[in-house]
């Protein structure tokens, strides 16, 4: 009897641990305002670790996942801690010259050589270097023109204006070259389709500061996927697009880590097609017991498992797709289901306070997954939305 007490005792007493630390971490959560002081704690400690040598930034991501996905992990990292500062300027309307600063260096890190080289490996040619040739980079380039436009949404100057003119001109004409519309994101592979909608989100942003130039392009990719590429079971856009207009979309997977991000993309562009698809999203995605997140395949159940893109599954639940789909949530102000998302990302992350900073402790691992959570609880309208012309 004594060893049986013993054994429930060392499973019981860490839960109840974990229960009492979960609640005192998040009961502030709940708006913008009661939860300033622990988004600056964690912009600050972001700040930190990013804002580094481009080099020693590569090296923070993990190796195992080799010099590509480290090259993606660190680029991400910066474009996401630029949103985040974009977003916290326009809630708080306080250190905008500031972030103004840190965005320019964001931008710079993002520029070097050493994170280019991903990129550059992949296509056989610099991304910056070969601005009138017709290979795609579309990731690099749009992730790169959308930090530029957030730069100048918070009310940086004309530094980068020539370069952002040539990004955008380049997405632009490589777009309407396609045979559908789509680039992919590495020669030989498919079009992966939140990769694609960060290109059409630095063309809206782009379009709204210079006079609608390339709302054409923006509204016709948006006609498109609406009539094109939508999954038939779940009426989601879809995740993955092949590189010619040929094929069967409706074949390709949805998931829920790739349907999230779409979802947070499209509310830069469309609203009322980014709120559609937020709605289809927790329809077909979210799962609300035993704990709250959103899934990463809505067809079947993986209790215990590894994606690719989602990274370990538990409980169904794709720890990806629920971190972007707070970007949405917040965006439409579900605030109610934001709280619960907040607490599922506590249990799983952990936050650690130290110095008057705070981050999850999957950050040692992980620190991209760090600077999305903090864009995405963030995430509020840039710019009016667009309405397509008559």
């Amino acid at each position: 009897m004594k060893v049986i007490i013993i054994c429930l005792a060392i499973i019981v007493v860490p839960i109840i641990i974990k229960a009492i630390w979960v609640g005192i971490a998040t009961k502030h959560n709940g708006d913008f305002e009661s939860e300033k002081a622990d988004i600056m704690a964690r912009r600050d400690f972001l700040i930190d670790k990013v804002m580094t040598s481009p080099q020693k930034l590569i090296d923070e991501m993990p190796a195992i996942v080799g010099p590509q996905f480290q090259g993606e992990w660190a680029l991400y990292s910066c474009s996401m801690l630029s949103a985040a500062l974009v977003n916290t300027t326009l809630i708080y309307d306080e250190d905008r010259e500031a972030n103004i600063a840190r965005i320019d260096s964001l931008i710079q890190m993002v520029m070097s050589p050493e994170l280019r080289a991903y990129d550059r490996e992949r296509w056989g040619e610099d991304p910056l270097e070969t601005l009138d040739g017709k290979e795609s980079h579309v990731s690099y380039l749009s992730h790169l023109a959308w930090m530029i436009g957030g730069y100048k949404r918070i009310g940086g100057g004309d530094k980068y204006d020539g370069l952002y003119h040539r990004l955008c001109e380049t997405m632009n004409r490589r777009i309407l070259d396609s045979p559908n519309m789509n680039l992919p994101t590495y020669p030989g592979e498919c079009v992966y389709v939140p990769d694609m909608l960060v290109a059409i989100v630095a063309l809206t942003i782009y379009s709204q500061q210079y006079e609608g130039k390339y709302y054409s392009t923006v509204f016709q990719w948006i006609d498109e996927a609406k009539h094109q590429w939508i999954d038939k079971d779940t009426g989601m856009l879809a995740s993955f697009l092949p590189d010619e207009r040929e094929g069967m979309y409706g074949e390709a997977p949805i998931k829920g880590s790739y349907s999230a991000l779409s979802c947070y993309y499209l509310t830069f562009i469309d609203e009322e097609f980014a709120q559609d698809q937020y709605v289809r999203l927790k329809t077909s995605f979210l799962q609300k017991h035993p704990i709250t997140g959103f899934k990463e395949y809505h067809d079947r159940r993986c209790w215990l498992g590894m994606d690719i893109d989602a990274g370990p599954i538990i409980c169904n639940l794709s720890p990806t797709g629920t971190a972007f789909a707070v970007g949405s949530v917040t965006y439409f102000e579900d605030w109610a289901l934001r709280k619960k998302l907040l607490k599922t990302g506590e249990l799983a992350g952990t936050t650690w306070r130290s110095g008057g900073k705070s981050h999850y402790l999957l950050a040692d691992v992980a620190l991209v997954g760090e600077a999305i959570m903090l864009a995405m609880r963030t995430a509020v309208e840039w710019e009016l939305t667009t309405t397509p012309p008559d």
